[in-house]
């Protein structure tokens, strides 16, 4: 679960960001995975979500926010859950080295 405490308060400001975000023309399907899809579907789901992501004005603010929250599901800005575990537990600065990361 996302650690709620890290999440920016109601201020609108914080979230105006999410509303131009390229993934709102999308289904929720494409960046969230079934329980249990493992193999070829998982990795082709990530990759279609992740090509939404590479054309999106705001992917750096959203790879920000799932990295500073610790988003535990679904791809954003273009990591997937399983790439942002690793860029949690690398190297300390690596977080903030895949948050420049485009």
């Amino acid at each position: 679960m996302a650690e709620v405490s890290r999440l920016p308060g109601p201020v609108a400001d914080l979230w105006q960001w999410q509303l131009d975000g390229s993934c709102r023309r999308e289904s929720p399907d494409v960046f969230f995975h079934p329980d249990g899809e493992r193999g070829p579907s998982r990795r082709n789901r990530d990759r279609q979500a992740k090509a939404v992501c590479a054309g999106c004005p705001v992917m750096q603010s959203c790879r920000e926010h799932a990295l500073r929250v610790r988003e535990p599901y679904g791809v954003w800005g273009a990591m997937t859950s399983n790439e942002r575990e690793a860029a949690y537990a690398g190297p300390p600065g690596f977080v903030a080295a895949s948050r420049a990361a485009s």
